[in-house]
């Protein structure tokens, strides 16, 4: 891809009115645009990056036997009543009345929609277990809209939802969700804090929320420098002994045994094997996916912008000829472009006439993994530069092993 026919609209100034840094990098590197406080745009670069974070989300998913649906964000406020919700969620739903004068609502999530539908099709414990899950925009009326994608009015969430027979079955599924939700991070670029919560207006009996640190975060936990065990933090009180360490931390995921609470409210009934009719047993698995890269950013920058990790990273690998009307260079810029492309790497080629501190300063803010600069002194000596966006490290090569070097990297 050449960065002239793409979009990506960099600023140099940070944002008036922002305070955290994912904010005013993903502002500024032209992955979000702001609609209205709490509503933005994905432009092409964030939106690639979200689509990478969800494959990773589908991949884990997937690999532990869960099913993709879809479902509607368009609600009737009266399946909301049957569980009471109507009233607990009132403060965030986002409630109308349509043109045949029913009541009507976007989703602030979806357990009484699944369960609902759970009930229409499942008869029998010979069709239980079943794991169900979506990629979906929630909607909730935030009163105060926070650090731009993190705690928005509109946003996307990956919520799955379990359905079994016995509370044994319901662990089982549980315990899975758990161990994928701490991959997904990880492939992430991520180290999360599991820490067991409160369930809060979601109801049930036990709950996890995955926390990772950052500056920005609204909860905190004491995390145990010797074995690692950690508490939330619900009053400020720190446990005895000087081994915890106090954290800030974002919250990233959140998942609960849900037990009966929907199913009976809904009549999600099933017939055992001697033909009883029984509620089916319910988890939920919840994982903030726009939420999710604003917290890649938090902890993936630096004073010149974004880090990215290489799995959710927009491109692979940039190429930066210095000089656009410079043909040697340019000629050689299209030859990588090719052969990266070919080996099956993501490739940006920045083909601007722009001055080299620009170029450069705007390959620091959108942070791709791996950039090869080709300059007319290094040229000169049959070289290039490959620079690791991390570290800084700068490797020279010769110009006809740099597709090599790359590769090496890449898989390292």
């Amino acid at each position: 891809m050449y960065w002239s026919k793409y979009f990506i609209p960099t600023l140099k100034e940070v944002p008036t009115g922002t305070e955290a840094v994912s904010h005013q990098l993903s502002l500024r590197a032209g992955l979000v645009s702001m609609l209205t406080s709490g509503v933005y745009s994905y432009l092409p670069l964030g939106y690639k990056v979200l689509a990478r974070v969800e494959s990773i989300i589908r991949e884990e998913m997937n690999a532990i036997g869960c099913h993709e649906l879809l479902m509607p964000a368009l609600h009737p406020i009266d399946i909301w009543k049957k569980t009471g919700r109507d009233v607990t969620l009132k403060e965030v739903m986002i409630t109308f009345e349509n043109k045949k004068g029913q009541r009507m609502c976007l989703g602030p999530t979806h357990e009484e929609i699944i369960t609902d539908l759970a009930r229409q099709f499942i008869k029998s414990y010979r069709q239980l277990p079943v794991t169900l899950y979506q990629i979906q925009t929630k909607f909730r009326d935030e009163i105060r809209t926070r650090f731009g994608i993190v705690r928005a009015c509109e946003f996307i969430m990956k919520d799955a939802y379990s359905f079994d027979r016995d509370v044994e079955g319901l662990q089982k599924n549980y315990d899975l969700q758990l161990q994928a939700y701490t991959k997904i991070f990880k492939r992430c670029g991520l180290d999360v804090i599991v820490v067991a919560a409160d369930s809060g207006a979601m109801g049930g009996s036990v709950s996890h929320e995955f926390l990772v640190a950052a500056p920005i975060g609204e909860d905190a936990v004491w995390v145990n420098k010797n074995d690692g065990k950690t508490i939330k933090d619900e009053e400020g009180k720190a446990p005895k002994g000087d081994q915890w360490e106090r954290k800030v931390a974002i919250e990233l995921g959140h998942v609960f045994q849900l037990g009966t609470k929907y199913s009976e409210s809904l009549g999600a009934l099933f017939l055992d094997e001697k033909g009883e009719q029984k509620p089916m047993i319910m988890g939920c698995y919840g994982i903030g996916v726009s939420r999710l890269i604003a917290a890649i950013i938090e902890v993936n920058n630096d004073a010149g912008g974004i880090m990215w990790p290489k799995e959710v990273a927009p491109f692979d690998v940039e190429i930066l000829p210095v000089q656009a009307t410079d043909e040697v260079a340019m000629n050689l810029a299209k030859h990588y472009d090719q052969e990266l492309t070919a080996s099956g790497l993501d490739v940006l080629l920045d083909d601007r006439d722009e001055s080299a501190g620009r170029k450069f300063n705007d390959a620091d803010l959108i942070g791709i993994p791996l950039r090869i600069i080709i300059g007319k002194r290094a040229l000169a000596n049959n070289q290039v530069e490959i620079k690791i966006r991390r570290t800084g490290q700068v490797i020279i090569v010769d110009k006809d092993k740099a597709k090599e070097e790359i590769l090496k990297l890449w898989q390292a």
